[in-house]
Formats: C-alpha cells, sequence, structure tokens
C-alpha cells in the first residue's frame, strides 16, 4: 500500500567522505539520497563519513527478505510454500505485525495482499471489479491468525498469500538509524518514500529536524501543509487521495482494502500522519487507521498514549478538516 511523500524541510550541506573515522562531528552533516524500494531515500546525519556502499548493502538485504518483486525473496518462497528458513528481518517485522494485527483486530493484516491486487488499482480508476465470487473466494485465506511463527520458520494454509509493504518500508528506515547509532552516530534524519526516523538534531542548523506534512491535493502537486518538529521519534503518513475509485453516484473508496469484507474502504481521511518511537510501528498503524476509521482511532488511542496522529478529512460540505491526536505536535 504505497504511502505518499512529506516534503523534508531541510537545507543541508552534502559532503563526500574523506575520512576512515567512526566518530561524529560536530558541525558537519552529509546528506545520501538514492533509489530504493520502487521510490527514493535521504538520510543526513552529523558525519563526515560515507555510508553509500553499507546503506545499499543494508537495503538489499532487507529487499532479499521481504519483496515480494524479487522471486527468490524470503518472502516470495513462502507465498510459494517452498520449504526454508527465513532470516532476523523477516521475523521483527513479522513479529510486529502480529501485534499490531491483534491490537487493531485486523484492521492491519499481512494477508491482505492478494485482494488488493485483485482490485487492481491502477490507471482506470473508475473501473470496480464486480466479480464477487474472486472476492469472496480470496477472502478465505485472509487471517494473520492463520500464519504462525516457531523459531526461524513459518507455517502458513498453502493458499494464504503473504506482504510486508505496509510495515517493510518504515522498517528499512529503522534499519538504517540503528546503522547509524552503532557507528555513535547519535544525530541524524532518515526518509524513505516519505516514512520518517529522527534522532538528536540536526546539527548544522542546531535545531530539531523540521519536517513538512504533504497537503492533500486531488490534481497531483504537492505542496506542504504544515512543518513539525521530530527528536527522537519517527513519522509515517497514509494517504489515500491519490490512489482511489469513484462509483456511478460519485462515492469515493481508497486504495486501503477493507480486510473483514474484502472491499475497498468507504472514507473521508484523506491522510494520517503517525508518529512513535520506530518507524516500521507508525508505518504499520498509519494504515490501519485509515481502515479503521475516526470514530475507532480516537477510542484505540486512549489506551495508546505513545502513539500521536494526526488526520486531515473532508467533512459533509466538501471541506479540509484536521483532528490533532495525543498530543500531535503543531
Amino acid at each position: 500500500m504505497k504511502k505518499f511523500s512529506l516534503i523534508l524541510t531541510l537545507f543541508v550541506l552534502i559532503v563526500s567522505c574523506k575520512t576512515d573515522k567512526n566518530a561524529e562531528t560536530n558541525s558537519i552533516n552529509t546528506k545520501l539520497s538514492g533509489p530504493v524500494f520502487g521510490t527514493s531515500y535521504s538520510v543526513i546525519y552529523a558525519s563526515e563519513i560515507d555510508y553509500t556502499k553499507q546503506f545499499d548493502s543494508l537495503f538489499a538485504i532487507v529487499n532479499q527478505s521481504m519483496s515480494t518483486y524479487i522471486s527468490n525473496s524470503e518472502i516470495s518462497k513462502l507465498n510459494r510454500n517452498e520449504p526454508h528458513i527465513i532470516d532476523e528481518h523477516f521475523k521483527n517485522v513479522f513479529l510486529a505485525s502480529k501485534k499490531i494485527y491483534q491490537e487493531t483486530n485486523g484492521a492491519f493484516d499481512p494477508t491482505i495482499g492478494n485482494v488488493v491486487n485483485a482490485w487492481s488499482f491502477g490507471a482506470d480508476k473508475n473501473k470496480f471489479l464486480t466479480d464477487s465470487i474472486t472476492i469472496d473466494s480470496l477472502m478465505r485465506f485472509v487471517d494473520l491468525d492463520k500464519v504462525v511463527i516457531n523459531d526461524y520458520k513459518i507455517s502458513k494454509p498453502l493458499n494464504t498469500y503473504l506482504e510486508f509493504n505496509a510495515i517493510a518500508k518504515g522498517y528499512g528506515v529503522d534499519v538504517i538509524g540503528e546503522f547509524l547509532e552503532r557507528k555513535d552516530i547519535t544525530n541524524y534524519l532518515v526518509e524513505i518514500g516519505g516514512e520518517i526516523r529522527a534522532r538528536g538534531e540536526n546539527k548544522d542548523k542546531k535545531s530539531a529536524w523540521r519536517v513538512g506534512l504533504d497537503e492533500p491535493r486531488f490534481d497531483g502537486g504537492q505542496s506542504v501543509y504544515k512543518a513539525i518538529s521530530l527528536k527522537n521519534e519517527s513519522m509515517a503518513t497514509s494517504g489515500t487521495y491519490r490512489k482511489f475509485k469513484t462509483d456511478e453516484n460519485g462515492n469515493r473508496y481508497t486504495h486501503i482494502i477493507n480486510t473483514k469484507t474484502g472491499y475497498p474502504s468507504k472514507t473521508n481521511i484523506l491522510s494520517v500522519s503517525v508518529i512513535a518511537e520506530d518507524c516500521m510501528i507508525a508505518d504499520a498503524y498509519a494504515t490501519a487507521f485509515q481502515a479503521m476509521g475516526i470514530e475507532k482511532v480516537t477510542e484505540f488511542l486512549k489506551s495508546h498514549p505513545e502513539l500521536k496522529v494526526f488526520i486531515i478529512f473532508e467533512n459533509d460540505n466538501n471541506k479540509f478538516e484536521t483532528l490533532g491526536l495525543n498530543n500531535f505536535p503543531e
């Protein structure tokens, strides 16, 4: 489930590496960027060391573990029911997915992937799949409770299809952040396709990291709705205004599939931003909250003070409204 990008309101000095030291510098940021996971990444950190090769290696490892676009990846083998042992990355994401699946009463469910694919959210966004028999047959195998882990082995029903598109990108952000911390770099910002992990401060500006939330726009353009500060936090955003379908009555249905019915969610939510300690967690909850709706999210957050949420939605008069929950930063 594709997330829309956030605009980073950062201006940094890009430097090249000519040192072997692992020590963090006090006044110079390095910025590295490139393609990854079908989108792009940007990493800014307080050191002169160029970690491009290390980042590329880590990205390749995560891809090999969880990319359904790689035929011999761990998850592709699992979906073909080939016997194999999963790696630590897969295990980390699977266990986190299980926890969020249980806490959200199944609103977040990585076994929904085949149903999402059946709806073909592509160029013809006004064409609905009307074959209910197909959806009903696929929904028989949607239920993460049916997928279990025993040490480093996964067992599942033969026809259950697993994918981590709504959590793996956030996990990739955390992998890079944790790598930097192992190098004693405590001031950094990692961003992959709009998912962010920030630690410490922007050493160039001697201030907290500033990031921008995208303004929902149906014309395909991009502009900042508002900027916030992040410190020792992660943020992920899920938006529905770029991928949707419209029925004959003008009702808009999102690409977020209801895991109980197998049909697109009819919602007035345009975007959900979630702040959590780790980006993997924020990523998964952002998707789940899209499917749950405002009332259920508001109630859910009463028992989850560790999550800060900002919702942009369309009211009955087709005007934008916003809702900040659990002290989401102004």
